[in-house]
C-alpha cells in the first residue's frame, strides 16, 4: 500500500494510531526498518515529542493528567504534521520516557524522504483539534487492543520505571487506562485495523 502511494505523489504520510501501550512505536520503528531494507528512505515523528513540559502542566493543575489529550501541544502539532506533508526538511521533537521531558529539535525529516510515519495516540481522534489530521494522512492505521491487555502493559510501563506495584497500578488506572478508554470511544475510521492481544 506504502509503496502503490509513492508511486502516485513525493512523500507519503502514515499514522499509526492506537491507546497508550497499544504498541504503535515498535511498529513505526520496524516498518521504517523493513522500507530501509527496500531501499526506502523513511523517518518516524512521534507525536509523544509534543507532550507540554511539566512546569507548564504544574502550572495549569494538570500534571497528573500528563498523557491526556489536552497535556499535548496539539495545535503545534497539527501544524507539524501539515508542514510535512510538503516534501521539505522539518525539525521535529523527541520525548525521553526515562527523564519524562521532551527534546526540542532531535529528528529531522529530510525533505527528499519519500515516507513519513506519524506515530502516537491522537492521530484518530474525534475531539477538536486532532480530528483536523484525518484528513491529513495518506495511510491511516490503528492497533486495537483489548484493554485486559492494555491494562497489563500501562501497569508494567510503570514497573519498568522503577515505581512498586502499588504505584504502577495506581498510576496506569488514574490516569493511563482512562487515557486509553477515552482513545477508543472517540476513534475515527482506519484505513487498516491490526488487532493483538487474546481476543
Amino acid at each position: 500500500m506504502i509503496h502503490e502511494r509513492r508511486a502516485q505523489q513525493r512523500r507519503v504520510l502514515v499514522a499509526i494510531a492506537g491507546a497508550p501501550a497499544s504498541g504503535k512505536s515498535t511498529l513505526a520503528e520496524e516498518v521504517a526498518k523493513r522500507l530501509r531494507l527496500q531501499q526506502c528512505g523513511a523517518e518516524v515523528v512521534p507525536m509523544d515529542g509534543f507532550h507540554l513540559d511539566n512546569a507548564v502542566l504544574e502550572a495549569r493543575g494538570i500534571l497528573p493528567r500528563k498523557g491526556a489529550p489536552e497535556t499535548f501541544d496539539a495545535l503545534g502539532f497539527v501544524h507539524t504534521v501539515q508542514r510535512l506533508r510538503d516534501p521539505e526538511e522539518v525539525i521535529v521533537p523527541k520525548f525521553d520516557r526515562p527523564r519524562d521531558l521532551a527534546i526540542a529539535g532531535a529528528v529531522a525529516v529530510p525533505g527528499d524522504c519519500p515516507v513519513v510515519i506519524v506515530e502516537g495516540n491522537y492521530l484518530l481522534f474525534d475531539e477538536y483539534p486532532w480530528a483536523q489530521l484525518a484528513p491529513i494522512w495518506d495511510i491511516a492505521a490503528r492497533i486495537d487492543v483489548p484493554m485486559e491487555d492494555l491494562r497489563a502493559r500501562l501497569i508494567q510501563r510503570w514497573l519498568t520505571q522503577g515505581l512498586s506495584r502499588t504505584s504502577a497500578t495506581k498510576r496506569a488506572e488514574g490516569n493511563d487506562i482512562p487515557n486509553a478508554q477515552r482513545v477508543i470511544d472517540r476513534a475515527l475510521p482506519a484505513d487498516l485495523i491490526l488487532t493483538t492481544g487474546n481476543s
